[in-house]
């Protein structure tokens, strides 16, 4: 985790399609674009395996806060690539900037942070969470 500093970036890339996608109706008919949650992932999970070759042996992340503007509507079958910089890194809290863009123009924006947490740990508290 030591490795985790600011300016550390990453990028992922999808091509929108119906899995991504919600349904808007209007009066001139349907329009399937890429859903607001779909935007979030793709942002999350950039942020998720960009910082992941840089964890310890049984080291994982977990997103604990999202602040997401999504800005213009994208289409199926379009690329979108979200980008992610590491800003800030407080011992076990990193936190991101995120964006994302279609093929045309920004998409969305905003921050994000996840916490590095030991897996055994944090399974052993899901558990008894289950059981009480």
């Amino acid at each position: 985790m030591a490795d985790i500093r600011p300016g550390l970036k990453g990028t992922r890339e999808i091509v929108v399609s119906a899995e991504h996608a919600t349904r808007h109706l209007s009066e001139q008919g349907a329009s399937e674009v890429l859903a607001t949650p779909m935007m979030i992932w793709l942002m999350e999970e950039t942020c998720h395996y960009m910082v992941r070759p840089y964890l310890g042996p049984g080291q994982q992340t977990v997103g604990t806060l999202v602040c997401v503007k999504h800005l213009a509507a994208t289409p199926l079958g379009m690329k979108v690539r979200a980008e992610a910089e590491v800003v800030e890194v407080d011992r076990r809290r990193v936190k991101f900037r995120i964006e994302a863009y279609d093929e045309k123009e920004k998409i969305g924006e905003g921050e994000h942070e996840r916490f590095v947490v030991d897996m055994e740990r944090f399974l052993a508290g899901l558990k008894k969470k289950v059981s009480a």
